[in-house]
């Protein structure tokens, strides 16, 4: 293996290690952790987040904020969906849709949690089924194969792309320990599901197999119920002392009674809970397939090489509405006439990267240096039915878009000092996207585009236990082929470019351990409807400005108890351009904070932890009042804030046997997570229980 870093890990790092993971839940165990590090030796990883020892993430290295959540305490946190989880994190703000949450909607740093400026990874790689073709987050790794999260935010974040404007979320995913672990959870709403983990290795432990599969059955809240199932197969091999290949490959389906449409108010000032749309289906399946090579060239230098493909499908059956009985009705009323807005997306992409540890001009560097060639198609087809035959009709629209993207970037990590390191870097990103229209007899049209985007970030240990961080770097989102390629003409236009600043320190003093990070992002040309060019619909004419400070605390009180808490300050995100000039963005609430008391006693362990969101707009008019009767597009309206509790406890009943439960909304708190044709309601109070049984 090659030496990460070339000196000791001081206890400054340990101490940043422990600031940026707390969220509320017990730490890490030292057996944990190396069996995890003993996993990662055989089945090579393209890490987000590089480790090193017992797996204590290197957050010296580490220009931006960083939090790592681990598989015990995801455990304790017991989510039914990875939003569980980032609700509880620094920097970003959730839109939960339903509580399992088949489609990811989140913001960083106070842009729109209605956007996709934020690249979403699982094991290294991109999981939005179109990063160029159409940023859409239809798939949402589900958070039983999970082991860890990681969220990476500032300069930190350049080694990846596109779309790192907001920061990184990377989901690793579980490699199987020997045996067999069964965990079946019950709860509210009919909830049930069943999780297997089943792996083992060879008796030289230079080769193993395994395999993760989740079944889970709801009624689900306001009857918006589904039937999911998940599975994962993983095998790693050590062919020598220098090479070692991993390979996984996933499958997963789901059927969700869900749709775009929530409640009229009325209704929901009613206190209604049925599913304003019970007919309407969203339907997905993806297949996935990644090749992981490392080589170990020397002790100074690793190739890591990366080959993945997945292939995804997402079939919305929505019925049509009769808006003048919706509106006499006061709840939506449905015609017998239905629209399939069906997309399938396949992605091929290969990545490597070559790792250096040298000298430079007597400066202990350690270099980076990556390319990545990636493909993406959609397939866009739009059936129009009815309701004695549902799932089948006559195809008015479809659309293929695709595109062709290189990658490449270098970073140096420089030791100027031993407290004091800079890392610049350079990333291009370079792209091609065509649009061919199949129903208007294949008329089609393309565009190019080439993004540079520089960064640089440091390291300062101010002490010991306090260490001063920062950088700023350029990132960008594409503009999908839908825009760029609007009305089959070229629309000239480039990326969503943001220049991003930020400036932090962490770092642990005695039972404290704290991070206090400020950020600024300044978009110069985000695209907006209209130009001046009467051939062209769009331009990158829109400008935004965010403003914020992202805090944690942490205090270990004693007794088994222990205090974590976070928040994130936000009081600038606001349209500086165009007819919005002077609102602020939707779903970007000012004030987002997150409070834990955790209790630990031997074989128990709870937590009571409350959320709370600010309020915030549901589009950018700024618009106050939510609208009372039934309209198309996406509504406005301010929606209040709020505060949920949860309650959560686990107990070892014995090295194998794990019992677990959790009331979630203890409060009962009614309140609205999102406006989309109709309000989006949180869940009520539920109830969970389950148990682990290893063997």
């Amino acid at each position: 293996m090659r030496t990460i870093i070339r000196t000791k890990l001081s206890p400054l790092s340990l101490a940043v290690a422990l600031a940026s993971v707390s969220v509320g839940v017990v730490a890490q165990q030292q057996d944990s952790a190396e069996r995890s590090v003993e996993r990662k030796k055989i089945m090579p990883t393209l890490e987000v987040i590089r480790v090193v020892g017992n797996g204590t993430p290197v957050l010296l290295e580490q220009t931006g904020t960083v939090v790592v959540i681990d598989r015990k305490q995801i455990e304790q946190i017991q989510p039914l969906s990875n939003e569980d989880i980032l609700r509880r994190i620094p920097g970003i703000n959730v839109k939960s849709e339903e509580e399992s949450s088949v489609v990811a909607n989140f913001g960083m740093r106070g842009l729109s949690a209605s956007e996709s400026k934020s690249l979403v990874l699982e094991d290294g790689v991109p999981v939005a089924p179109g990063l160029f073709v159409g940023n859409d987050r239809y798939f949402n790794p589900r958070i039983q194969r999970v082991e860890q999260i990681e969220v990476l935010k500032g300069s930190a974040s350049l080694r990846y792309g596109p779309s790192t404007i907001g920061g990184v979320v990377n989901y690793q995913t579980k490699t199987p320990d020997d045996g067999v672990t069964v965990t079946g959870r019950a709860g509210s709403f009919n909830m049930q599901e069943v999780n297997v983990e089943a792996g083992g290795k060879s008796a030289s432990g230079d080769a193993f197999a395994g395999v993760v599969a989740t079944h889970a059955t709801s009624d689900g809240f306001m009857d918006k119920g589904y039937e999911m199932s998940d599975v994962m197969a993983k095998a790693g091999v050590v062919f020598s002392n220098n090479q070692k290949l991993g390979i996984k490959a996933s499958r997963h389906e789901n059927k969700a009674n869900i749709s775009y449409r929530g409640l009229l108010l009325a209704d929901y000032l009613a206190g209604a809970d049925y599913n304003p749309a019970a007919d309407d289906y969203y339907l997905t399946d993806r297949t996935a397939f990644d090749i992981n090579h490392e080589w170990t060239l020397s002790s100074q230098a690793t190739l890591q090489t990366l080959l993945y493909w997945s292939e995804m499908s997402r079939d919305y059956w929505r019925y049509n509405v009769d808006t003048p009985a919706s509106n006499a009705a006061g709840r939506w009323v449905y015609t017998d006439v239905l629209t399939g807005n069906n997309r399938s997306f396949e992605r091929l992409g290969l990545e490597t990267r070559l790792t250096l540890d040298h000298s430079l001009a007597g400066l202990v560097v350690n270099s980076e240096f990556g390319l990545r060639f990636m493909q993406e198609e959609a397939n866009d087809t739009r059936i129009r039915a009815v309701r004695s035959s549902d799932r089948t009709g006559v195809n008015d629209r479809h659309i293929v878009d695709s595109a062709n993207s290189i990658a490449a970037y270098a970073q140096s990590r420089l030791e100027l000092s031993e407290r004091f390191a800079v890392t610049p870097g350079l990333r291009v990103e370079s792209y091609e996207q065509k649009r061919v229209v199949l129903s208007s007899e294949g008329a089609s049209a393309k565009t190019s585009n080439t993004e540079f985007l520089p960064g640089i970030g440091a390291t300062f240990n101010l002490t010991e236990s306090a260490q001063l961080y920062g950088g700023v770097y350029r990132a960008f989102s594409p503009a999908s082929n839908g825009v760029a390629l609007d009305g089959l003409t070229d629309q000239q236009l480039d990326g969503e470019r943001s220049t991003n600043v930020e400036l932090g320190i962490r770092g642990k003093q005695g039972a404290l351990n704290y991070e206090v990070a400020a950020f600024a992002m300044d978009f110069s040309n985000q695209v907006v409807t209209g130009n001046s060019d009467p051939n062209l619909s769009q331009s990158n004419a829109g400008k935004t400005e965010h403003r914020g400070m992202e805090f944690l605390l942490g205090y270990q009180l004693g007794a088994g108890f222990s205090l974590d808490t976070n928040a994130t300050w936000v009081p600038t995100s606001e349209f500086k351009t165009g007819s919005d000039q002077g609102n602020r963005l939707p779903y970007a609430p000012k004030i987002v904070a997150n409070v834990a008391l955790t209790y630990q006693l031997e074989q128990l362990t709870t937590a009571l932890s409350a959320h709370h969101r600010g309020e915030q707009y549901g589009d950018a008019a700024n618009t106050a009042d939510i609208p009372a009767n039934a309209a198309g597009g996406i509504w406005g309206g301010l929606m209040p804030s709020y505060t949920l509790l949860d309650l959560t406890a686990q107990y070892k009943l014995a090295d194998n046997v794990r019992l677990f439960g959790a009331v979630k909304n203890i409060t009962d708190k009614r309140y609205i997570t999102g406006l989309r044709q109709g309000i989006y309601v949180g869940p009520e109070r539920s109830f969970e229980l389950g148990i682990s049984y290893s063997f």
